[in-house]
């Protein structure tokens, strides 16, 4: 039995993030997963499919290139190839990983992370070997799972999840995804721009129902003018099979509907995931079914921390990692602490979507007197260049201060440009602030200058009377 500061199970990138912290502030760490370093995220989520982002992102410029005055002869989709190159930037990413923890004096066990009691981590291997290390504390960052739907005829051949989605050997004709969450909506503009037919189905309302209800409206056009159809207020009640293809019977708010599709995705959504450690057994408390964790990623059992997927708050790779230092610092002796005010939130659609603070929904129902302002990418002298006109950055802001409340942009580098947003915010800047920071001209991030003019006064590339 060997002593340590610290011992993580999972090594996501709450985990991993989290021992590289541990080490580099002296604290004698191990990591235990069971998988692939860099979790999910790296592996089966947000790295593979911006690698198919970026691939299918060059198709549609090669598509568009008489526009430019570049006439292409010939091209071919070459599906295998586009496969092979994400999955080696993957295991390129985990294995850099793994090399950080090792130069950072990290020890990394491959196994199953067991608690037995606190301060005792039990490691069961592939092999069933067990070792036990002894710990002055523990971070539970095991992540989370898919959310398995109580549908007759999931089991039927065809009928994928986002994993299996990752591993395809060839494309389908047509696909019918389940879900119009953010993971939904990217495998949806995926798929269409490599000539799948796509139809997505939601239960709620809207799609991306998080997201500002105009940036959406706007984003739903778009997609459905790509020819991505899409069912909202509609439930899928049965998946049946029918010869070579799958029949989808869904309720909407008319009648029932039957869909045909090649292949079925199910993008409903994640559920933590506390994986083998006994929950029950260590009387760690509960919310729903997320571990509880305080503002410093406490669990209610001393020398036990919990971050990432597992506490159930909000479930993105940046804020796992964010909560996996936070957790650190604390064990450090730090006195740091986690808040979600200010956290970016990106849609890595066709165009993109970024967000960060409140939608104009929730700003009306905080407070009455606020401002909003909009301005277009058609109006942005690099958009233009880049053929990149569809879009707008939203400013949602207080009347009387010109405090900015929320910043939502739909468009080409979407998730780049929130960065400077999500800065403003975290800094509670006003409008006035953003107007006198002098932004390089010509670059998209002028188009959020000009929204804040709008804020202050009159945007001053397009007219308003």
């Amino acid at each position: 039995m060997s002593g340590q500061d610290l011992v993580i199970i999972g090594g996501g990138p709450g985990g991993y993030v989290a021992a590289i912290k541990a080490a580099q502030l002296g604290l004698s760490t191990t990591l235990i997963e069971q998988d692939k370093l860099g979790g999910v995220c790296m592996n089966r989520g947000c790295i593979p499919t911006k690698a198919l982002v970026s691939t299918v992102e060059i198709l549609q410029n090669i598509q568009r290139a008489k526009e430019f005055g570049i006439m292409v002869q010939d091209y071919s989709i070459d599906f295998p190839g586009i496969m092979k190159r994400k999955d080696m930037i993957a295991r390129r990413l985990s294995s850099g990983v793994e090399q950080l923890l090792k130069l950072n004096e990290v020890k990394i066990i491959k196994g199953e992370g067991q608690i037995s009691e606190p301060g005792i981590v039990e490691v069961v291997d592939a092999e069933r070997n067990k070792e036990v290390l002894k710990t002055k504390n523990i971070i539970i960052a095991t992540g989370s799972k898919i959310l398995p739907l109580p549908v007759p005829g999931i089991d039927n051949e065809g009928v994928i999840n986002s994993d299996e989605a990752l591993s395809l050997n060839e494309l389908p004709s047509r696909i019918l995804i389940v879900g119009g969450g953010v993971v939904g909506i990217e495998f949806a503009c995926i798929f269409q721009a490599l000539g799948v037919k796509t139809t997505i189905v939601e239960m709620l309302p809207r799609i991306l129902l998080p997201v500002d209800a105009e940036i959406v409206s706007r984003l739903t056009q778009l997609l459905k003018r790509r020819g991505i159809e899409i069912w909202i207020n509609s439930k899928v009640k049965e998946i049946k099979k029918k010869g070579y293809l799958l029949e989808v019977v869904i309720s909407t708010p008319e009648k029932e509907e039957r869909l045909e599709s090649e292949k079925v995705l199910l993008a409903a959504g994640r559920i933590p995931d506390p994986g083998k450690i006994n929950i029950t057994q260590l009387g760690l408390e509960l919310e729903g079914k997320a571990i509880k964790v305080d503002e410093r990623m406490k669990t209610n059992i001393p020398g036990i921390y919990a971050v990432g997927d597992v506490v159930g708050k909000i479930m993105l790779a940046h804020v796992a990692s964010r909560e996996g230092i936070v957790a650190v610092e604390n064990i450090a002796g730090k006195d740091s602490f986690m808040d979600y005010r200010v956290v970016p939130n990106c849609v890595f659609s066709l165009p993109e979507v970024a967000s960060v603070g409140l939608t104009e929904e929730e700003a009306r129902r905080q407070d009455n007197h606020i401002k909003v302002s909009k301005f277009p990418y058609l109006a942005n002298g690099k958009a233009l260049g880049m053929g990149e006109t569809e879009g707008m950055v939203k400013i949602v802001a207080q009347a009387e201060t010109n405090v900015l409340l929320g910043i939502h942009i739909l468009g080409a580098h979407a998730s780049d440009l929130i960065a400077e947003a999500t800065l403003a915010l975290s800094m509670k800047a006003t409008a006035n602030e953003l107007v006198h920071s002098i932004h390089a001209h010509p670059t998209l991030a002028e188009t959020i200058a000009e929204a804040a003019e709008g804020i202050v006064g009159r945007p001053l590339h397009i007219f308003r009377g």
